[in-house]
Parts: C-alpha cells; sequence; structure tokens
C-alpha cells in the first residue's frame, strides 16, 4: 500500500479531532494535551494563530529552494522526503487548483487557500461515501456509492481501494485516514458536484448557447450521458413551447419597435391575435423545437473532442479552458444548423397565409433572396456566442463555488430553490451581456421579411439603430425576453426530473 500522508509534520497541521465537519479553515489543533478530543473541534480547541504556526511549518518545509513559493519541483522533492510519492501530472494539478495569479507556483496564501478548498471537497465526498453515516467507509459504502453513478465494481476490487488507503488494517477508512491520503493529493472530476450541478443540460431559456455540462467519468462510460442529453432535450422542448408567445413577441419588439412605433407588451399580444387568432403566438416554435436535437447534439460532440486538445477526458477542465471549449463547440454547432434560426426568425415575422409551412419558407427563400440568405446576421450570432457563454459560466460557477464554500456540509446537492435560482440569475446575466448582438442577428436575419428594408452590415445596422433611437434601441424586446425566464428555467427543470427517472436515471 502507497504510504498515508500522516507525518507528523503533515498531520500537525489538520485539526486533532478529526472530525469531518470540521473545516480546515477552522482547525489546526494542537498537538498536545488537548488534541485527544474525540468531538467537533471549535476555535477554543484550534487558535488561528496556531493553526498558521503549523501551515508555516508545512509550506517551509516544502520549499526547498526557500524562495517563498513551491514549484512542482519543490513539491516533487518535499513530499518526497515525507515519504510521499507523486507524479509530475499530480503535482502540474496541485498548482494548477491553487495558482490564482497564474504564475506556475503557490506562494503561501495560495497554498493555504488550496488546502482549505481541498478539505472542504474531501469533506463532501466522503460524507456522500458514508452511507451509514457512522464516521467510516467500508466495501459495501463503496460498491453501493460506485453503483448510484452506474459504475459496478465486485466487493473484492472494493477492499482493494480501500487497503490503499486504510492505515490500521481495520478494512473501513475513517475521515483521518480519508483526509491524509489524499489532501496532498489532486482529486479530479468529484462525481457529488457535478451529479447536483449540471447548468446547461437541465436549463433551457430559448438560447442554446452555454457551455456544455461535464458528465463524470462513469456517466460517459456508463452511456447516462446520452440520457441526460434526451432529458434535456425533452425539456427544452416543452419549455420552449410553454414560453413561445413570449419568445415571439420579443422577436416583433426586435424588429418593428422603434421610437414612432412603441409597442407594448399587451399591445403586442393583442396585435398578434388579432391578425392571426391564439394560435398565431406560436408561429415559429415548430423549427425553434426540432433545431434542439441537432444543436445539442453537435455541440456536445464537438466540445468532447475539444476537450482532447485542451486537456485530457479525464480531468475537469479549468473555467477559462471550458469557455474556450465551450465557445468553440457553440460556434460549430451553431455554424451547422444557422438556417435552422433564419427559418425560425422568418416564421415568427411571417403573416397570416404566407407560407404554408417550414419547407415553403425554405423554398420562397432560396428561391428569392439565394443561399446566403441563410447566414443573414450570422457574424453578430457568432460574436454573441463569447460573452453570453463567458458571463453565463462565470456568473454560474461563481454562485455554485459560493453555496459550496459557505452552506455545502454533509452534500453538495445545493436543492431545488438554490438551484434555480443560480440557473436563472447567470443566464438573465447572459442574455444581458449579449442581448444587443442578438437583437442586430434578427434584425438581419428579418431584412427580407421587413418591406423597403435596405440590405446593411453589422456596423451599418449598429450605428443606424444608436443614431435614430439611442442606446435603450439596442435593448428592444428585453421585457418579454426577462419575463420567460423564470418560467422556462422552472418547466425545464421540473420536466428534466421527470424525464430523467423514465430514461433510468436516478437523482440521488
Amino acid at each position: 500500500a502507497r504510504r498515508s500522508l500522516a507525518s507528523p509534520v503533515v498531520s500537525g497541521v489538520l485539526c486533532p479531532c478529526g472530525s469531518p465537519h470540521a473545516p480546515l479553515a477552522e482547525g489546526g489543533g494542537s498537538g498536545g494535551g488537548s488534541g485527544g478530543s474525540g468531538g467537533s473541534c471549535g476555535r477554543s480547541l484550534c487558535e488561528a494563530s496556531e493553526q498558521e504556526r503549523r501551515l508555516r511549518a508545512l509550506f517551509q518545509k516544502l520549499d526547498v529552494n526557500r524562495d517563498g513559493a513551491l514549484c512542482i519541483h519543490d513539491l516533487a522533492v518535499g513530499l518526497g522526503r515525507l515519504g510521499l510519492q507523486r507524479s509530475e501530472l499530480d503535482l502540474l494539478k496541485i498548482v494548477k487548483a491553487g495558482d490564482k495569479d497564474l504564475d506556475g507556483q503557490l506562494d503561501f496564501e495560495e497554498f493555504v487557500h488550496y488546502l482549505q478548498d481541498h478539505e472542504k471537497k474531501l469533506r463532501l465526498v466522503f460524507k456522500s461515501l458514508d452511507k451509514k453515516n457512522d464516521g467510516r467507509i467500508d466495501a459495501q459504502e463503496i460498491v453501493q456509492s460506485l453503483r448510484d453513478l452506474g459504475v459496478k465494481i465486485s466487493e473484492q476490487q472494493a477492499e482493494k481501494i480501500l487497503k490503499s488507503m486504510d492505515k490500521n488494517g481495520t478494512m473501513t477508512i475513517d475521515w483521518n485516514e480519508w483526509r491524509d491520503y489524499h489532501l496532498l493529493h489532486p482529486v479530479e472530476n468529484i462525481p457529488e458536484i457535478i451529479l447536483y450541478w449540471k447548468h446547461s443540460t437541465i436549463f433551457d431559456v430559448g438560447e442554446n448557447l452555454t457551455v456544455p455540462d461535464e458528465f463524470t467519468v462513469e456517466e460517459r462510460q456508463t452511456g447516462m450521458w446520452w440520457r441526460h442529453l434526451v432529458a434535456g432535450g425533452g425539456a427544452g422542448a416543452v419549455s420552449r413551447t410553454c414560453t413561445a408567445p413570449l419568445d415571439r413577441l420579443k422577436v416583433l419588439m426586435q424588429v418593428h419597435a422603434s421610437r414612432s412605433n412603441n409597442m407594448c407588451i399587451i399591445g403586442g399580444f393583442t396585435q398578434m391575435i388579432r391578425e392571426g387568432g391564439p394560435r398565431s403566438l406560436w408561429r415559429g416554435n415548430g423549427i425553434n423545437v426540432l433545431k434542439i436535437a441537432p444543436e445539442s447534439a453537435i455541440k456536445f460532440m464537438a466540445y468532447e473532442q475539444i476537450k482532447r486538445f485542451i486537456g485530457t477526458d479525464q480531468e475537469m477542465l479549468r473555467i477559462h479552458e471550458r469557455l474556450l471549449a465551450g465557445s468553440l463547440a457553440g460556434a460549430i454547432a451553431q455554424s451547422s444548423i444557422y438556417p435552422m434560426e433564419v427559418l425560425k426568425t422568418r416564421m415568427a415575422l411571417r403573416k397570416t397565409g404566407q407560407y404554408s409551412g417550414m419547407l415553403d419558407c425554405a423554398k420562397n427563400i432560396l428561391k428569392k433572396e439565394g443561399m446566403s440568405a441563410f447566414y443573414k446576421g450570422y457574424i453578430p450570432n457568432m460574436l454573441g456566442i463569447i460573452p453570453y457563454a463567458g458571463i453565463d459560466l462565470a456568473v454560474y460557477e461563481t454562485l455554485k463555488n459560493t453555496w459550496l464554500q459557505r452552506y455545502a456540509v454533509n452534500s453538495a446537492d445545493p436543492g431545488v430553490f438554490v438551484l434555480l435560482a443560480c440557473g436563472t440569475i447567470s443566464s438573465t446575466c447572459g442574455q444581458l451581456a449579449s442581448y444587443p448582438l442578438a437583437l442586430v442577428r434578427t434584425r438581419m436575419q428579418a431584412q427580407a421579411s421587413v418591406e423597403g428594408a435596405p440590405e446593411v452590415t453589422m456596423r451599418g445596422l449598429f450605428k443606424h439603430i444608436l443614431k435614430t433611437e439611442g442606446a435603450f434601441g439596442l435593448y428592444r424586446g428585453l421585457a418579454p425576453n426577462f419575463m420567460k425566464v423564470i418560467p422556462a428555467v422552472s418547466i425545464s427543470y421540473v420536466v428534466y426530473e421527470n424525464l430523467k427517472m423514465t430514461l433510468g436515471v436516478d437523482s440521488r
């Protein structure tokens, strides 16, 4: 078995009570008299100054060249002296996880932050594995936990896993053994966090520009990923259909509203019903639903391929890497299905009797305007991916990490309300940032449907709107767009959860 991290220097840093409920940030532990307490520790037992002294001692032990920072070489030599052998890849992951200023090494503050954050994640995983809630993990609990993730292993294989961490030969692992083994060993793809915090798969607000979710290795190997995608696609179809009237109103306001034609929400609905009856509220929804499947499939496949060039498919990408991979995958998917985007806009803007259906609309566009018409607005659409995906991802990850650090104790499961709130806020922020580009895209797509509209470029259209309508003109239709976010997120979540159960993906 590999040697444990329980050397006197390392163990002295940690809280002696051994409680998985005592964060590293609050526990440094005394190595002497009071260290034998078996209950949960408080600041009275583990003073912050004593903790800092012990952390400093460990940092200095690892800082081989005494330059006040830990590089990969320092960690390799320092951990080797403590009897811990780590691969260069493991050490690189440790540095990447804690390196906030991206200088390729860890200063003392970054080192402390890494240990605190890492132990927090380890506690979540330990609690999720401890099914009996007795403070120990045995072979049966490992088998059950992996089975919940869709992975079947034998009890003999589970015992082999236990032996690598078990220091006292009891064939069970307590919190101390778990923490000591993993603390300076990178843990990637923590299943609990990935399982509970899926974002783009669950929430559909009508714009499929978000960065794709991560799937655990087990989900990819067992085929659960496609069930999640199918559930997400079904949820998106129901959500878009339920909010289609607001989406069509948004398109009409983006194209037709101006200072001289100031459309309001009630007036817009009245005008649509008067022109085409209640059914006209759903114009353009059919193609909007049809494009979910190809767009999601292409984006997922492209994302997985791009990940291979950035990192391995076995590890979690960092935020900026996920943004890069997700934006490129989104661009590939949007390029593939963009003609359907143009069709959706034209179908939403059509008058009663103008087209007999989607195919008739496509034939008319091709005949009168040529193939290039199917890519009008393509450039602002591509440019809109980065602000939308970037801000949506950054806000969601920030909210998620804030919740995990402050409120997650026994599980990474945030509950329905927190998940919905985070999804709603991040989607709203992403849409707000990219909305002017979305409006210009829609107007360029609709050029031929507006009689007498001149051929304009993206830059020319921006200048025209700012000149004639001011900055407010770039946000026409924003009210109905925001009105649909909360119902869209809520509906897609409820449908997603029900479809997931139907498809055999257990909610844990």
